[in-house]
C-alpha cells in the first residue's frame, strides 16, 4: 500500500478509528517523527472536510445538520451561524447607516433562493448548510421578530391569530454577538428583552414551539393525520444545535418527539413545512430550489483564501 492510498483511507472516519499505529509503521516504514508529521497533515485535511449533515431513515426519513456551541463560541472561530434576507445585507451590517438603507429600500429584494445567497457571499466565505428560517408574508418578508447583525427588522409578534405561527406558545431562535445560541418562548423573550437580559445579534421568530423546557407542545396529538414535510431547530444536550428537515410527511407530534427523545433537546422550534420547507446541504446532496424569506446558514470563513475580496 502506498502512502497516498493510506492518506485516502485515513480520511474515511471508520478507517481512521480502526487503523492501528503499529500497522501504519509496518506499511510505511516511517520513523516515529515522520509518522507524527504525516498523521497531523492527514488530520488537518480531514478536519477541513468536516461533515455537518447526514441522512437517516429512523425514526422517519430526515436530514440532520448539526453544529456544537463550542465550535461557534471559540475565539476567532472560522464557523458562524447567520441569518440572511436581502442581497448585500450581511456586508451592509458592517455599516449601520447602510444597513438601514438595505432594510428600507424596496429595490433590495429578498435573496429568495440558496443559489442567490451563495453568490451574495464574500469570496472568503463558504456556505456549509442552510435552511429556511421561519415564516413570511406574500412579499417574502418575515412575520415575526427578526434581528440581523444587531439591527431589528421586525418587532416581537405576540398577537393571537390562526395558523401554525399562532399555535401558542411560539418561540424565537436567537444568538448573541458571541454566538451563544438559544431557543426561547416568545413571551419569556419579551421579558428578557425588556430587562436587557437578552441582546440578540441574530433572531428569527416562528411557531409553534416543538419542545418547551423538555416537554412536547401540549396541543400536539400523536394520532393527528395532518402530515407534512417539516423543518425545525433544537438546542440539545446543552451544547448542540440541530436543524432537522423531514424527507417524508410527519405530524407535529412525531416531529417534536424526535427532537425530545432522540436528540435530547430541551427546547425546539418549528420553522416551517410543506412547500416552504427548504434545505441546502452538500453533505447529503440537498439543494432545493424554493423561494424563501429569511434563511439561516452556517458559514465557514477562509481568511487565507487567495480569492479577490
Amino acid at each position: 500500500m502506498t502512502l497516498t492510498q493510506i492518506t485516502l483511507n485515513l480520511r474515511k472516519p471508520s478507517l481512521m478509528m480502526s487503523l492501528a499505529l503499529g500497522t501504519l509503521l509496518a506499511l510505511t516504514g516511517c520513523k516515529h517523527e515522520e509518522l507524527d508529521d504525516f498523521i497531523q497533515s492527514v488530520k488537518g485535511a480531514a478536519d477541513s472536510d468536516e461533515q455537518f449533515c447526514h441522512s437517516s431513515s429512523q425514526p422517519f426519513n430526515h436530514a440532520l445538520c448539526s453544529i456544537s456551541q463550542s465550535q461557534l463560541s471559540q475565539a476567532q472561530a472560522p464557523l458562524s451561524l447567520r441569518l440572511f434576507w436581502k442581497s448585500g445585507q450581511w456586508q451592509a451590517g458592517e455599516n449601520q447607516p447602510q444597513a438601514a438603507i438595505v432594510d428600507q429600500d424596496k429595490s433590495h429584494e429578498p435573496l429568495y433562493k440558496f443559489d442567490t445567497l451563495i453568490k451574495d457571499l464574500p469570496k472568503d466565505s463558504e456556505l456549509k448548510f442552510a435552511a429556511n428560517a421561519g415564516m413570511y408574508d406574500g412579499n417574502f418578508a418575515p412575520i415575526g421578530y427578526t434581528v440581523i447583525q444587531g439591527r431589528q427588522i421586525l418587532s416581537l409578534n405576540l398577537k393571537q391569530g390562526g395558523g401554525n405561527f399562532h399555535l401558542l406558545p411560539n418561540g424565537v431562535l436567537w444568538w448573541d454577538k458571541a454566538n451563544h445560541v438559544h431557543i426561547t418562548e416568545s413571551t419569556q423573550l419579551d421579558a428578557m428583552l425588556k430587562s436587557g437580559e437578552a441582546k440578540p445579534w441574530y433572531a428569527t421568530q416562528s411557531g409553534p414551539m416543538l419542545v418547551i423546557d423538555g416537554h412536547i407542545h401540549p396541543k400536539f396529538n400523536s394520532d393527528s393525520t395532518s402530515k407534512k414535510i417539516r423543518n425545525g431547530v433544537g438546542v440539545c444536550d446543552g451544547s448542540q444545535i440541530h436543524f432537522v428537515t423531514s424527507r417524508e410527511p410527519v405530524n407535529f407530534y412525531q416531529f417534536a418527539r424526535f427532537f425530545k427523545e432522540d436528540l435530547h433537546c430541551d427546547n425546539a422550534l418549528f420553522l416551517d413545512g410543506g412547500v416552504a420547507s427548504a434545505l441546502y446541504a452538500p453533505d447529503v446532496a440537498a439543494q432545493e430550489e424554493k423561494n424563501m424569506g429569511v434563511m439561516v446558514g452556517l458559514i465557514e470563513t477562509h481568511p487565507d483564501s487567495q480569492h479577490d475580496q
